[in-house]
């Protein structure tokens, strides 16, 4: 029993995992929960950082498509690495809600917004569309993991950035028509997270799971409803947007709190499974890209506590979303310094 590190393996173009856009997603969770915080110069450093990110993967992924094709429609037509291009949707919604935020760049911000739609509509329907036409189909076993849940992301994504926007005074004669949209989104998205989240707890607890199946992405069980908390908590901030959220505010605020208590809920029991892989298996932490996917619930679950302390005026949680600011801060530089560590080993390694 110990905890080992490793160096981790350096991604190629060809091996580019479709979930990559999740290191976006975690450093404008991050970035906006210390922004909320008023932690001095981070959040710009991580905006600058966040923007070359962004830039980076979108060349890489369109590159990707072009020269390895057929590597490109594999993942798409997996039922393992396919949910990962649902990162493309959640990390430019979220470096949307980035940008809007910190900067006031709405041009920029609504920019995201109508790419981000875009994205979703393909990738939603496109995607689910080909797993669900497959002629060949794995278990649960073996085509079931928490990536499934980046489909909730991705949609509260969009409604975090859509009232975002709204509450910045973007697109003014299209107010109610987008509050509306978004109310219904969170609500989908909701049961999005139910459905799904019921296979995965199966898979939990009456399959075989070894260590190594046991990824980070399951973290998004708690991410996934952390970012539902956000997207309700922005409903009820903005209820003055629309007549449709306010006539149900008290069901829209009982929905944050449920989603809220799912999200909590489910801290402990990571850190115990964690645990178990990565000390009682001896599981080494080794750099990979799905590590990012383990960081980006840690911040949004800061930032939706935040904006939970807000509108129900709990002292308590304001403290909690500090502690896990700091958390997921030591999270991200963790899983950087192992990005960066594999690039420099794998670069020693591969000298003449």
């Amino acid at each position: 029993m110990a905890l080992r590190f490793e160096h981790g393996a350096r991604d190629t173009l060809r091996t580019l995992h479709p979930g990559y856009f999740a290191m976006v997603m975690a450093t404008s969770a991050l970035s906006v929960s210390m922004y909320r915080h008023d932690v001095p110069l981070a959040p710009t450093v991580l905006l600058a950082l966040n923007t070359v990110f962004f830039v980076v993967l979108a060349v890489a992924y369109i590159c990707r498509a072009c020269r390895h094709w057929p590597d490109f429609l594999a993942d798409i037509h997996s039922h393992s690495r396919g949910m990962g291009f649902f990162t493309l949707v959640a990390g430019t919604a979220t470096f949307g809600t980035q940008i809007s935020l910190q900067t006031n760049a709405l041009w920029l911000g609504m920019g995201l917004w109508g790419l981000s739609v875009v994205l979703w509509i393909i990738i939603n329907y496109g995607v689910l569309a080909v797993l669900t036409t497959k002629a060949d189909k794995p278990s649960l076993e073996h085509g079931l993991n928490g990536a499934w849940l980046l489909v909730v992301v991705a949609v509260q994504s969009l409604v975090v950035l859509t009232i975002v926007l709204l509450g910045h005074g973007a697109l003014p004669t299209l107010r109610h028509e987008l509050d509306f949209a978004a109310l219904a989104l969170w609500l989908g998205g909701g049961a999005l997270y139910m459905w799904i989240m019921t296979l995965i707890f199966l898979r939990y607890t009456f399959v075989h799971m070894m260590p190594e199946e046991l990824t980070p992405p399951y973290w998004i069980n708690m991410g996934a409803v952390a970012i539902s908390t956000l997207a309700g908590a922005l409903l009820v901030e903005h209820a003055p947007l629309s007549t449709v959220v306010t006539d149900i505010l008290p069901f829209v605020k009982g929905f944050v709190v449920f989603f809220w208590a799912i999200a909590s809920w489910w801290i402990p029991m990571l850190v115990v499974l964690s645990f178990w892989r990565h000390v009682r298996r001896s599981i080494a932490f080794s750099y990979d890209s799905l590590y990012w996917g383990g960081v980006f619930p840690l911040a949004m679950y800061s930032v939706c506590t935040f904006h939970l302390a807000r509108i129900f005026q709990v002292p308590f949680a304001t403290a909690l979303s500090g502690l896990f600011m700091v958390l997921a801060g030591i999270a991200w530089l963790g899983v950087f310094v192992g990005l960066l560590d594999s690039l420099i080993a794998t670069g020693f390694r591969n000298r003449p």
